[in-house]
């Protein structure tokens, strides 16, 4: 295996572990209510939404860039030689 998978199964089950340990009610403060919610759901709702923000924010962009734009101009405008500048080039 990979280090990769080895970090990702270990890093997994030290999560799994910890919550399991913190499965006790305690009260939360929310803006208007107080309620008794488990430390487990909270860490691992926590949780969840950090994996989702960290892959959203980490994830490569889409979008086209100016330079890969200018490198199709350039190959479109390297047709347009001569058979000489072709030799010349190669």
């Amino acid at each position: 295996m990979r280090v990769k998978t080895v970090f990702i199964i270990i890093f997994t089950a030290l999560i799994t572990i910890f919550l399991m340990i913190n499965t006790d009610a305690v009260e939360f403060n929310f803006i208007f209510l107080k309620k008794d919610i488990s430390k487990l759901l909270v860490v691992g709702v926590c949780t969840f939404i950090g994996f989702v923000l960290g892959y959203w924010a980490g994830r490569p962009k889409t979008t086209v860039s100016t330079y890969d734009r200018e490198i199709d101009e350039h190959s479109t405008k390297k047709n347009n030689l001569s058979d000489e500048d072709r030799d010349y080039i190669s």
